[in-house]
C-alpha cells in the first residue's frame, strides 16, 4: 500500500467512524468504486487504533475523573468504609458501570451474528440500502422536542438499549454513532449526555473488535511507514470528526447529516 492510499484510508476511518454516516458503508463504497482491495489487518487495526486514540484524547477529562472515580470506589470498599452500593454516590463510577452494561448486548449480538453479518459487507447494494436506514434513524432526531430530552443521568434500561443499537450497528451501512446517540435522545437523555456515552461506549467495542479480528485472520507483515501515516491521519480526522459532532449534536443538528447518507445510500444502490 502506498502512502496516499494510507492517507485517503485514514481520512474515511477517521470522518465516518464518528460522524452518523455509517464508516463500514463508506469503506465497502471505496472499495468497490475505486477498486481497492480489503486493508490487511495490521492497517486496519493500526486505522483503528487512531481513532481509539482520538477519543481518548478528546474525552480524557472524563476518562481522568472515571479512572479516580474507580479508584477511590474500590479503596473504600476494601478498606470497608463504604458498601458495593455506593457506587450510586460516585457518578463517573457509575458512568463507567453503565458502559460495561451497555457493552454485555453489543458483545451477545456480535458474538451470535458475527458470521451473518460478515457476510452482508459483500451485498453492496443491501449497504446502500442501510446508508439510507442510516439516514432516517438519524433525521428521527429532528421530531423528538427538546422538552422530551430531559434526563442528566443514565439508568439500566437506556444503557441495555443503548448497547442494544450498537450491536445492531454492526450491519454495515448502519452507523454505530448515529443509532446509539438517537437512541439515547428517545430514552429522554441530555444531547451532550447521549453523544458523550455513546463515544465512551465505543471504546470497549473497538478494542474487541480489534480482539477478534487479531485472533481470527491470519496476519501479514506489512510496510511500516504507510501503516504509522494511516494511524496518524485516522486520529487526527477522527479528532476533528469528534468536535465537529459534538458541536452539532449540541445544537441539535445531526439530521443534517440525513440528506447525505441518502444521496450516498442511492448512489451506492444505482452504481452497483
Amino acid at each position: 500500500m502506498d502512502i496516499l492510499s494510507s492517507i485517503f484510508l485514514g481520512v474515511i476511518q477517521g470522518l465516518t467512524e464518528f460522524l452518523p454516516v455509517s464508516s463500514s458503508g463508506h469503506l465497502v463504497f471505496f472499495q468497490n468504486l475505486l477498486g481497492f482491495k480489503e486493508p490487511e489487518i495490521l492497517f486496519d487495526v493500526a486505522l483503528h487504533l487512531g481513532t481509539l486514540l482520538a477519543v481518548f484524547i478528546f474525552f480524557r477529562a472524563d476518562l481522568m475523573l472515571i479512572v479516580l472515580d474507580i479508584k477511590g470506589y474500590l479503596s473504600d470498599i476494601i478498606s470497608g468504609k463504604e458498601t458495593v452500593s455506593s457506587i450510586k454516590k460516585r457518578p463517573h463510577a457509575l458512568f463507567a458501570l453503565w458502559v460495561i452494561i451497555g457493552t454485555i448486548p453489543t458483545s451477545i449480538i456480535g458474538f451470535l451474528f458475527k458470521d451473518m453479518l460478515e457476510s452482508l459487507f459483500g451485498k453492496v447494494q443491501l449497504v446502500g440500502l442501510m446508508i439510507i436506514v442510516t439516514g432516517i434513524i438519524v433525521g428521527i432526531s429532528r421530531l423528538i422536542p427538546q422538552s422530551y430530552m430531559k434526563k442528566n443521568r443514565l439508568g439500566f434500561v437506556s444503557a441495555i438499549l443503548i448497547g442494544i443499537a450498537q450491536g445492531v450497528a454492526i450491519i454495515p451501512g448502519i452507523s454505530r454513532s448515529g443509532s446509539t446517540i438517537v437512541c439515547g435522545l428517545l430514552c429522554g437523555m441530555e444531547r451532550e449526555l447521549a453523544a458523550r456515552f455513546s463515544f465512551l461506549l465505543s471504546i470497549p467495542a473497538i478494542l474487541g473488535a480489534l480482539v477478534v479480528q487479531l485472533s481470527s485472520h491470519e496476519l501479514h507483515t506489512i510496510a511500516f511507514t504507510p501503516m504509522i501515516t494511516g494511524f496518524i491521519v485516522a486520529a487526527i480526522s477522527g479528532f476533528l470528526a469528534l468536535k465537529i459532532l459534538m458541536k452539532m449534536v449540541k445544537r441539535g443538528n445531526l439530521s443534517w447529516f440525513a440528506p447525505y447518507c441518502w444521496l450516498i445510500g442511492l448512489i451506492v444502490i444505482f452504481i452497483f
